[in-house]
This record gives structure tokens, sequence and C-alpha cells, in this order.
């Protein structure tokens, strides 16, 4: 068996993992990609002929799309009709091969596909099921259609991004869709943690909405609302829960955007130090509160006086924690991304290699490794559903004449 058959470096903390994907676009796929990265064996179920969404979205190359050949590696895609009763019976034996079931289905095609709670853990008692919806199984809005940005909206968190004067903000990227696939994928370990403990582990069904996410995050919005009556609002880069903080963005001479942020009491008056304003006016909470427009628009001015590597020198020396606000291309040519090993080179059929992040967090025993972008459509069929799941060649040629697979 070949390396594109299977990762056979032994890379990964989680080789010999088993993981089926009924999942398209981004949070259950993220899920599965971070399991992925570590080294288990994840199958992308797809639809036959467009498959997956995200192969269609984003930028192209040469008529190539970019994304899924980040979303989409370290996997196996296999395409499969649900829609027809031989399909679906190969999906079943997917969940009986599989040790975790990821699906982002509505609750009502799940339950007539057999891939909902009841069907999966009747197959196999041992699986455990990452269920990601809009907005739960057990919510009267089981069966609604939702997508992140509604669950960014509704966790709290875009209320909270943006300027008081402003509207509510989303951030340029699927975050809740983001988010949730990383919760997803520490709910699964926790899962599989017991599984390997608890000699009585019966399966285990991880119920999660694309809103929770991101509102578990944010630990100070309803304690604030309950315990103070309060609605905590916008207030721009600044910090709602520590007013007297410096966090913010500047422009410096050049033209570049510097962030600085301190939000202990020390380093605000290093701050101050800095702008040659009296620390003694800046020693307590309530006085920083007191004077932080003051900081914040001297902070202001002196950025816009000096290039930006200066006024990086001169927090250094200051103790002030600064950075350039990066975008794509200071990314590519950041040492400290360079040091880390942040950024892989990939081999890639259609584009030739490629650079797409390294496999993060970093492990120093057995850490995982990028062996193969986003694949084909379908390019796994023959090798899971022949050599994992046991199919005969004629059963394979059935599927494939009646356009099953």
């Amino acid at each position: 068996m070949s390396d594109d058959e299977r990762n056979t470096t032994g890379s990964g903390q989680l080789r010999g993992l088993k993981v089926v994907e009924f999942a398209h676009v981004v949070a259950g796929p993220l899920a599965g990609s971070m399991l992925a990265d570590q080294g288990a064996d994840v199958v992308h179920v797809e639809p036959p002929g467009a498959g997956d969404a995200a192969r269609a979205m984003g930028p192209q190359r040469d008529g190539v799309p970019l994304w899924f050949k980040v979303a989409g590696r370290n996997k196996r895609s296999v395409t499969l009709d649900l829609h027809h009763e031989a399909g679906r019976l190969v999906a079943h034996r997917l969940v009986a091969w599989a040790d975790v079931v990821i699906v982002t289905l509505r609750a009502g095609r799940l339950r007539s596909w057999g891939l909902d709670w009841d069907s999966v853990h009747r197959i196999n008692p041992r699986a455990v099921l990452l269920q990601i919806s809009g907005f739960g199984a057990t919510s009267s809005q089981a069966d609604a259609p939702g997508f992140g940005k509604v669950g960014e909206a509704r966790s709290g968190v875009v209320h909270l991004t943006g300027f008081p004067d402003g509207p509510p903000v989303h951030t340029g990227f699927s975050h809740g869709d983001a988010v949730t696939g990383l919760m997803g994928a520490y709910a699964v370990l926790a899962a599989l943690h017991r599984r390997d403990h608890d000699p009585g582990f019966d399966g285990e069904w991880i119920d999660l909405a694309l809103f929770e996410s991101l509102f578990r995050l944010v630990e100070w919005q309803v304690i604030v609302h309950d315990q103070l009556g309060r609605v905590p609002e916008r207030s721009g880069n600044q910090l709602a829960v520590a007013p007297g903080a410096v966090i913010n963005t500047y422009r410096s001479r050049d033209g570049e955007w510097v962030t600085v942020t301190s939000a202990t009491l020390r380093s605000v008056r290093n701050i101050a130090r800095l702008l040659g304003l009296p620390e003694k006016e800046f020693s307590t909470a309530q006085q920083q509160y007191d004077r932080r427009e003051q900081l914040d628009e001297n902070l202001r001015n002196w950025v816009a006086e000096r290039v930006t590597g200066e006024c990086l020198e001169e927090f250094a020396r200051a103790e002030v924690v600064a950075s350039r606000v990066f975008d794509a291309a200071d990314i590519a040519a950041d040492p400290v991304y360079a040091e880390r090993e942040d950024i892989v080179t990939v081999d890639d059929p259609d584009l030739g290699p490629v650079r797409m992040q390294a496999v993060i967090p970093h492990f120093r025993q057995r850490p995982g490794r990028v062996w193969r972008t986003g694949p084909a459509l379908g390019q796994d069929n023959h090798l899971v559903y022949g050599q994992w799941l046991g199919l005969s060649a004629g059963e394979l040629a059935d599927l494939e004449k009646s356009d099953v697979i």
C-alpha cells in the first residue's frame, strides 16, 4: 500500500483512529481536519458529481479552487449518494467501521437516512457521534437551517465586535464555524479518553450547536448581565471588561498599522513613561481609567510620527507589548513563522508545490504532518470501500453502474 493509500509515516498522536464525516463546508470538516492532521484516518463522504460545496468556494488559480486544498488535506474522499437505499447501506457500513462519526445534516434528514444517534448507536455501540447543527438537536429549531455567521450573531460575539458608533461586525473568515470545529474535535477526544478508560463505555453523542462554541468563550457576558444587570456593548479595540487598558491599533508614518496591548498596571505605566507622561498619574486602575482617552490620543500621535520599525524598536526597549498588524504577505516572510516551521510546502497534483499552514499545535515526540492536499472527488473510493470495508469488485462495479458512488 503506497503512502498515498495510507499515511504510513507513523506520524501523529491519533494514528489508528477511524473517522467518517457526513459533513460539508466548514464546521464538521474542520473538526475532522484537526483529527486528520494528527494521523487519524478520516473519510470525507461527498455526493457524486459536485462533491462538497467547499470545492468550488474561494479564489482559484488557473481554474483550480484553492480553499479545499487545505480544508480537505490529509483526508480520504469517497463519493456516495445517500438518496439511494444502496448508498445508505454503504453509509451504515462506514459507521460500523468507524470510531468517530461526524454529521452536520438536519435532524430530520439524519433520521431518514439512519445517521441519527439512535441509528448510529445501534449499528456501532462504541462509536462517538459528533452532531453539529445550527441550534442543537434538543431545541425547538432542531430542523432549522443554520450557518456559522448566524451562530456568531446568536452567540453575542457580533454584538461586541466593532466600534460604539458603528454597526455590529462579523470577522472576515468563518469564525463561528471554525471555533465550532475546534470545540467539536476537543469534545471527540474527551469522549475517546473515557472510552479508553471506562470498561462500560456505551458510545457517546456530542450535540453541538454553532452558536454555543463562541458563546462559551466569552466568559464574562452572562455573569455581568446576571449580577450587574448590564449588557456589555461594543468598545472598538478595547476590552469591555478592562476599560483602563490600552488595546488599540495605531497607524504609523509609513502607513502601516501597529497593535499595542497593555492590560496590567505596570504595562500601562510603561507606555506613559515612553510618552513622557508623569507615571504617578497612572499608578492606579482608577487613574488609568480616568486618563485612558488622553493616553490613547498621545499614543496615536506618537506612532503617527514614526515609521513602523522605529515604533517597534522603541516599544521593545520600553517593555511595551506591540506588533505590526500582519497580512498574508507578512506571515509568509516572517522569521518567527519560519523558525516555528508553521508553514510547510506540499506537492499537489494540480498546482505543484503549494504552501499552507503546518500541523498545529506542534508535538515533540510524535508530530503530525501534512502528507497530502485535498484529494480529488472520489479519489479513495476503491481504497475505502474495497480494502477497508471489504466490498468485492462486483459490489463496487454495481455501485458505480447505478451511480451510487
